[in-house]
């Protein structure tokens, strides 16, 4: 990445091309997903996933594993691959694609918190009003469609569980950002494809069709695979919490494909919730951070470029792009602009 470059810009171009990869499966998960069981529905959006390892479309790059990372990958698995997309596909089935794409904004409240109380991201003025304002942006439709007949308490609760299981996924997941993304999502989504299919087994849910199946093993390469690959690239530049933040653009793009679709019962929300959106995405787009910081000495392996500003340690053939292995780092005390990426953990 070019020292001219925002880390932030970076890292937000990501979380957002996720959130638009995530946002758009909603409605569809609720349409095609209607008459197959909500754990059968989960085997197959993750089996999507893990197929999608299959396409690398750039040289992988990631710090190698190791024992500590093996819970926390058994972690992002039960919550975020078995435990959330099962109670999203049970909750939509009550409350439709365009409710249970608006509740889905309680992802970035979650992630958010957990991030600061986790690793006390710094979260600032403008993070805060700008998820405010996508927050304000979920309200002005929910408020439209909380009385509508399609809502339903039980499904909404229900959603609402799936958002806790994905923040607490996605900060599990921050630690593991240093790795290869590829393999992440393939292991993410086998170890999430097999314990949800062994659910459905035992719960004797019924076989979907072949329409219904591949409908959804479409949404889950692309809104649960490449979409994961995207957040945790955004994460690897800007942390969780902002990560998070931008991510809450995905409920409105599931919304604005429910309206595209034919439900446009709620138009005069949907026209305010896009002002509150791009309002909250323009305050990312065009965040700085930057001070005085300190870098303490430091041995350390994780994905990195010589033209960051932080590793100038010479290669015999020199190397060029992203690549990883074992480096030191010498104290060094500056001024620039960064992000909460795994060198600027510092506090404020």
């Amino acid at each position: 990445m070019s020292e001219h470059q925002s880390p932030l810009l970076a890292g937000a171009g990501a979380a957002l091309l996720a959130a638009l990869s995530f946002g758009v499966t909603a409605p569809l998960v609720a349409r095609f997903g209607v008459h197959v069981g909500p754990l059968s529905t989960a085997a197959l959006l993750y089996a999507g996933a893990a197929s999608s390892s299959l396409l690398r479309l750039e040289r992988g790059s990631g710090a190698p594993w190791e024992r500590r990372h093996l819970w926390r990958l058994a972690g992002i698995a039960l919550l975020g691959a078995g435990v959330a997309p099962t109670l999203l596909a049970w909750g939509l089935q009550r409350t439709g694609g365009t409710v249970g794409s608006l509740l889905l904004n309680l992802e970035a409240a979650f992630t958010v918190l957990l991030a600061w109380l986790a690793y006390r991201e710094p979260i600032g003025r403008r993070v805060a009003a700008a998820l405010t304002l996508m927050t304000c942006g979920g309200v002005a439709l929910a408020l439209g469609v909380a009385l509508t007949p399609g809502w339903s308490l039980l499904g909404a609760l229900a959603i609402a569980g799936a958002t806790l299981a994905w923040g607490l996924d996605n900060t599990l997941s921050r630690e593991l950002s240093q790795q290869d993304p590829l393999n992440v999502v393939a292991l993410k989504g086998a170890l999430g494809a097999s314990l949800t299919t062994l659910g459905a087994w035992l719960f004797g849910e019924k076989l979907p069709a072949a329409t219904a199946a591949l409908a959804l093993l479409l949404c889950g390469a692309s809104g649960y695979g490449l979409s994961l690959r995207l957040y945790l690239t955004a994460q690897r530049r800007m942390g969780a919490a902002r990560t998070g933040s931008i991510f809450a653009v995905a409920p409105f793009v599931g919304a604005a494909l429910a309206f595209a679709l034919g439900d446009r019962e709620q138009a005069v929300g949907v026209i305010v919730s896009c002002i509150f959106f791009a309002a909250g995405l323009w305050l990312h787009l065009t965040e700085h951070h930057r001070h005085g910081h300190v870098h303490d000495a430091v041995d350390h392996d994780h994905p990195h470029r010589h033209d960051d500003g932080h590793h100038d340690h010479q290669h015999e053939p020199q190397f060029f792009g992203e690549h990883s292995h074992p480096h030191h780092h010498e104290r060094v005390e500056h001024d620039h602009e960064h992000a909460p990426d795994v060198h600027h953990d510092h506090s404020h």
